[in-house]
Parts: structure tokens; C-alpha cells; sequence
């Protein structure tokens, strides 16, 4: 557990940036313990995801990925992750969170 809680924190790192940099101008209600990501490679979608994804192994490598790719400065204002809708909503259902 020890050797994942580095990863943790760099995940809520990572979700406070994105968060403080997004605009106020929200087009649909984030239920409490969810967050946005924008999955996609040229078009990006919108996805609201439970905290919950945040400690898991497979979702944190692609959380690293996004920290490769854009640093702190995600495009859409929210969570930006560079990957396939197809693998993010595979993964993601794996996990229990679509």
C-alpha cells in the first residue's frame, strides 16, 4: 500500500490543478464523490467518474500518462486523459465505474 500512496497524491494533485483551472461555466451538475475527465484522441468526451477510480492501479497509470502529456495544464479546464474513448470506457467498466 505503502508504494502506491505517492501515486495517490500525485492523482489528487493532478485533480486539484484541474479543477482550480476550470471554468465556472459547468453544463451539467457534478454529483458529490465524481469528477470530470475528457477522454479522447481528437474529439474529447466528457465523462463524470467516481473519486473511487483515483486508488486504482490501472487508472493511476493513466493518470501519469495525462501528467506526461500536459503537465498541470489540461486544455478542456477539467481532467484531460490521452487515450482512446474505447480503452478509457473498457477500463473504466472493468472498474466498475460506467
Amino acid at each position: 500500500m505503502a508504494i502506491l500512496m505517492p501515486r495517490i497524491i500525485q492523482a489528487n494533485q493532478i485533480l486539484r490543478r484541474s479543477l482550480s483551472n476550470g471554468s465556472s461555466n459547468t453544463y451539467m451538475a457534478i454529483p458529490k464523490g465524481h469528477f470530470v475527465v475528457y477522454v479522447g484522441e481528437q474529439e474529447k468526451k466528457r465523462f463524470v467518474v467516481p473519486v473511487s477510480l483515483l486508488s486504482q492501479p490501472a487508472f493511476q497509470e493513466l493518470l501519469y500518462l495525462a501528467e506526461e502529456e500536459f503537465g498541470y495544464n489540461h486544455p478542456m479546464g477539467g481532467l484531460t486523459i490521452p487515450c482512446s474513448e474505447d480503452i478509457f470506457t473498457d477500463l473504466a467498466s472493468r472498474l466498475g465505474a460506467l
